[in-house]
């Protein structure tokens, strides 16, 4: 199986924490968040994982070198911003498998990876990973119609629900409608649009999720994944 990370971001709400790191590089219990990130997948029986970097890209490449406990590493370094959808273009383009698994370099989520690539063999639709989580406000909530994402409702909103969790099956074909080099957002200029047009399958997880973009998440993640991943 193949996946590729999106850790490319400024991380500007977590700098004043780690100022002189790439935010996935970010230290959980001693040990460099992507590095914890890889070793689950590792054990879930990834091999081979596209970074897709930009900001301070050149201390992850120096830390991994070009292999990670059995999987092959393959780096694509933006020469400038290009966003979430454009970083992932250019990722997509480097896979050599048909489909490929994408995460968020931020967020760790245990997931059900045998389950879903069962999941993706047989329904064969862009697949969108949702969590239930007590309270959706930060991240908005996913809107559903007979087991399909048909919408993204806006950030705000209090209360339990299912959230995006950030991880997704795509085709490698999936972007390639957007001009290689051109910035964009994964969520905002092809997501939202996307959903309205094709068919995405909803994933469901239980496993563990947390997102250490800001300052209270990643002082949480020290204690919660320091037992996960112990």
């Amino acid at each position: 199986m193949e996946a590729a990370i999106l850790a490319g971001g400024l991380g500007t709400r977590l700098r004043a924490a780690v100022p002189d790191l790439p935010k996935p590089m970010a230290a959980i219990a001693g040990r460099p968040f992507l590095e914890i990130v890889l070793a689950s997948l590792a054990r879930k029986g990834f091999s081979r994982i596209i970074l897709s970097l930009g900001h301070m890209a050149e201390k992850v490449v120096s830390h991994f070198g070009s292999s990670f406990e059995g999987m092959d590493l393959v780096y694509e370094i933006e020469a400038s911003p290009l966003g979430t959808g454009g970083a992932l273009r250019q990722a997509l383009a480097r896979a050599s498998s048909d489909h490929v698994f994408v995460f968020n370099g931020d967020t760790f989520i245990d997931l059900e990876v045998l389950e879903l690539e069962a999941f993706w063999q047989t329904h064969r639709l862009p697949t969108i990973v949702g969590k239930n989580v007590a309270d959706t406000s930060r991240y908005g909530r996913l809107e559903m119609i007979g087991g399909h994402v048909v919408g993204f409702a806006a950030k705000g909103m209090p209360g339990p629900g299912l959230i995006n969790a950030g991880c997704y099956v795509l085709p490698r074909s999936a972007l390639d409608m957007f001009e290689p080099g051109r910035a964009f957002s994964l969520e905002a200029d092809f997501l939202v649009a996307a959903v309205q047009t094709q068919p995405f399958a909803l994933f469901s997880t239980n496993g563990f999720f947390i997102d250490i973009g800001i300052p209270d998440d990643y002082l949480r993640a020290q204690t919660q994944l320091a037992g996960i991943v112990s």
